[in-house]
């Protein structure tokens, strides 16, 4: 798996005469706004632009045609352009000739009516995500102010009994801060879409606000709405307008400041929870980053010096004391230990390590003290080359986009349509002008969607809410939609499937097999009632009692337990030693013991029967760990330690099933641990010594074929494969980088959630599809009586009313999920 797998997961595979260029886009507002950019960087010449709404960032491969400079030369870079030039020929490609493209490329995205730059490096103290989160911030201002401004505008507008004397100018003063403060971004992505020559959802937001606050001045100052004593009564159907003397009024009685601002406060909503789930989109690449050292012991003449990670350079040698974190890729030039790796690999079991061994950057030192010289340090490290294939799978074109935005690029063309017919119509016919005016306005006012702004954002917070009672997290609607086309889970083993933590699974002592022979061990609780079995647990558990090494506290872990002891019940260890990477010996209760490999028995010449060889070597093909025990130089048995499979697994992958899913099997672990879960929980594919980078191919590679992948998983080695998949699920007992990169948080660690969750978001986004068809049915549904003059502002703020109440009820229904 290995090359093909990494030209998969980084690709490798590129036109050598294209040069990759990312930039950062401002200004988006909806889906049809990225297609409106990519449209137009595609039609520079020699420019393939792809456009990521979700992420607000677009790939751009410029190729011969555009303004770079290419031609004979060599050697430039053809993802960054500042590889060295060793070619002479005329045309290289250069750092002026790239700046050149970037520059038209940006000046091409601001003709647009947008903006644009170059992303600046990730690191773990980036503006990035302090610029967002003020966005966010802001965004949140806006929402809370108008909501509270709006809510007496509405009560005054819908409650005849609460219409004090001079309430219509309360409603305007109230009224003017939300539409025109308030609704600014609406307002002014109109007026960007306007410049572009172009109208989305936002224009007929801005056009309906703006028109429903400016014909409510209107009324109120030239018309009769600005009477003190104004009342208005709720009713649904005025009298045809062409048969009422109020006709000739031309709707000058009538104001418009509930629909504005009710419009303007939902709306935000929407936008506030898109925004939010959005800004959490690099929070994958910083979390990674901070997973290495901040600072660093580095030797300098002999001497220990802190300094930041940062300046640490090829060739330092520093020092890791047990507990810390390793600063960069390395090789161990002094001392001996074991290095949880499970960031990297996944694999539980700690790696023993000594001199000549190389290490990894962020990885753990559990036990000895280290001296490791720098071998890649910044960018090249292991954990940055991670960091960089989560942002190549984050930074892939969308293939899901808003329904509402979809409908729109029909629905808001028609309505502007329907709009100037009515006014022109009316002109010609009517008994007004004003009239005219009024009926073109009620179009615009009863099309705006103001029960669509609830659509997607009530099944979201009742569907999620219901989820967190769960104990799942589901981002955003593009992860609802995503959802309900998966057909095949992919399942990282260790702390997914499996439990994570090493356990003691079975033992066997000498005394046991001489009496019933190999195989006749029992597991660790019913083996403590054979007297052997005794003996050989307290013992191995007294000697791992002085040990740091995860192995040795499972032991000791399972002595106390199945001994009923506590850790001063066990015997006193004297003498202790740690043997590199080969296992401890020390004197437990006046006797010699050993406890390790089987090479440190063969060093003191204790025979291994042949028969416990076979044992080992079987034990080792389902990727158990097996731990000799010797004492007084004899043989006293074998201590099974193994990643036990998690209780719920097997029943998870049953409901899977049951779901028409397909169940994949991915680990870094050995492929006898794999082939061994895989039986245990009912999985028949499985993927096994997985790394990161293949990982994502294997995901990849699924994809080929057509699948729709949901990755489920719970370390940073699996946050790359989380991004690339179409839909990430993270289990909430793993690493912040893995939930970060992942769509679906589960937090109990259950796998059995994970179906839940896949089920709730398939179940939202179906509420989310027949709100959508509510809020534009009857919107639609009563652009006809407002082209006809018979839509009273009552009529529509009751409309707009029932349609909202139609879509929170709809929504409601989520709260009695009750999981598969």
């Amino acid at each position: 798996m290995s090359r093909a797998a990494t030209d998969a997961a980084t690709g490798a595979v590129t036109d050598a005469a294209a040069e990759r260029i990312e930039l950062e886009i401002g200004g988006m507002t909806c889906a049809a706004c990225a297609q409106r950019v990519e449209r137009r960087l595609n039609k520079l010449e020699g420019v393939t632009a792809s456009v990521n709404y979700a992420t607000e960032k677009a790939t751009v491969h410029a190729g011969a045609g555009a303004n770079a400079g290419t031609g004979a030369g060599a050697g430039a870079s053809p993802s960054t352009g500042t590889g060295p030039i060793t070619g002479t020929g005329a045309g290289g490609a250069t750092r002026l000739d790239r700046d050149a493209t970037v520059a038209e490329l940006i000046a091409a995205v601001e003709k647009s009516g947008y903006s644009a730059q170059e992303p600046a490096p990730p690191s773990e103290d980036s503006s990035g995500a302090g610029a967002g989160e003020r966005e966010l911030a802001r965004l949140r201002r806006r929402l809370l102010v108008s909501a509270a401004l709006a809510v007496p505008v509405a009560l005054l507008a819908m409650v005849p009994a609460l219409q004090f004397p001079w309430w219509n100018w309360v409603s305007l003063a109230l009224s003017l801060p939300v539409v025109l403060w308030a609704g600014w971004p609406f307002h002014r992505a109109a007026a960007l879409n306007a410049r572009a020559g172009s109208a989305t959802m936002d224009t007929l937001i801005s056009l309906g606000t703006l028109a429903a606050l400016l014909w409510s001045v209107y009324a109120m100052v030239f018309g009769q709405a600005g009477d003190p004593q104004l009342r208005h009564e709720f009713v649904f159907f005025a009298e045809p307008p062409w048969l009422s003397d109020a006709a000739h009024a031309g709707g000058a009685a009538n104001i418009y400041f509930e629909v504005a601002t009710a419009v303007t406060v939902f709306l935000l909503l929407g936008r506030y929870f898109e925004k939010r789930s959005k800004s959490r989109a690099g929070q994958a690449l910083r979390s990674l980053l901070n997973m290495g050292a901040k600072e660093v012991a580095v030797l300098r003449e002999g001497a220990e010096v802190r300094i930041p990670v940062s300046e640490l350079t090829v060739g330092d040698e520093f020092i890791v004391r047990p507990g810390e974190k390793i600063a960069t890729d390395g090789t161990v030039t002094a001392g001996a230990s074991a290095v949880d790796m499970s960031m990297l690999t996944g694999e539980s079991v700690p790696v023993d390590v000594a001199e000549g061994d190389s290490v990894t950057g962020a990885t753990v030192n559990t036990s000895g003290r280290l001296r490791v010289r720098a071998t890649r340090v910044g960018s090249e490290t292991q954990l940055a080359q991670m960091a960089a294939l989560v942002e190549q799978a984050q930074s892939g074109k969308a293939q899901v986009q808003r329904l509402a935005d979809r409908v729109s690029g029909i629905f808001v063309p028609i309505v502007l349509g329907i709009a100037l017919i009515t006014l022109g119509v009316w002109l010609l016919v009517g008994p007004s002008a004003e009239f005219a005016f009024t009926a073109s306005v009620a179009v615009l006012i009863i099309a705006c969607p103001c029960a669509l702004g609830l659509a997607t954002p009530t099944a979201l917070l009742v569907g999620t809410g219901r989820g967190a009672q769960l104990g799942i997290l589901i981002r955003g609607p593009e992860v609802l939609e995503t959802a309900r086309g998966i057909d095949t889970v992919v399942l990282d083993k260790t702390g997914t499937v499996t439990t994570g933590a090493m356990e003691l699974v079975a033992m066997h002592s000498a005394r046991t097999w001489g009496d019933a022979g190999v195989g006749a061990g029992a597991g660790a609780g019913a083996g403590a009632e054979a007297g052997g079995d005794v003996e050989l647990l307290r013992l191995a558990g007294a000697l791992e009692s002085a040990s740091e090494h995860p192995i040795g506290r499972a032991v000791t872990n399972a002595a106390r337990e199945s001994l009923g002891s506590t850790s001063g019940a066990l015997p006193e260890v004297q003498d202790f030693q740690s043997h590199q990477g080969f296992g401890i010996s020390g004197t437990v209760a006046g006797r010699e013991a050993l406890v390790g490999r089987r090479e440190l028995l063969r060093q003191r010449g204790i025979a291994v029967p042949g028969e416990v060889e076979e044992m080992l070597a079987e034990a080792e093909s389902r990727g158990a760990t097996p731990v000799l025990v010797a004492q007084e130089g004899v043989f006293a048995g074998v201590l099974i330690i193994s990643d036990a499979v998690k209780d719920t697994s097997a029943e998870a992958v049953a409901r899977f099933a049951a779901m028409g899913l397909s169940t994949v099997l991915l680990t870094g672990d050995n492929a006898g641990a794999a082939r061994r879960v895989a039986a245990e929980v009912g999985i028949e594919e499985f993927i096994a010594e997985a790394l990161p980078q293949d990982k994502v191919a294997a995901v990849a590679r699924l994809q080929e074929q057509g699948r729709k992948v949901a990755m489920v998983g719970d370390g940073v080695n699996d946050a790359a494969a989380l991004a690339q998949a179409d839909l990430g699920i993270a289990m909430g007992t793993g690493t912040d980088a893995a939930i970060d990169a992942a769509g679906i948080t589960v937090l109990r660690g259950d796998l059995r959630s994970v179906a839940d969750s896949i089920a709730l978001s398939r179940r939202t986004l179906r509420v989310i599809r027949s709100n959508l068809f509510w809020a534009f049915g009857y919107n639609t549904a009563a652009i006809p009586l407002a082209a006809l003059g018979l839509l009273n502002p009552m009529l529509a703020g009751a409309a707009m009313v029932f349609s909202s109440l139609s879509v929170v009820g709809n929504s409601l229904r989520l709260r009695g999920f009750k999981g598969v």
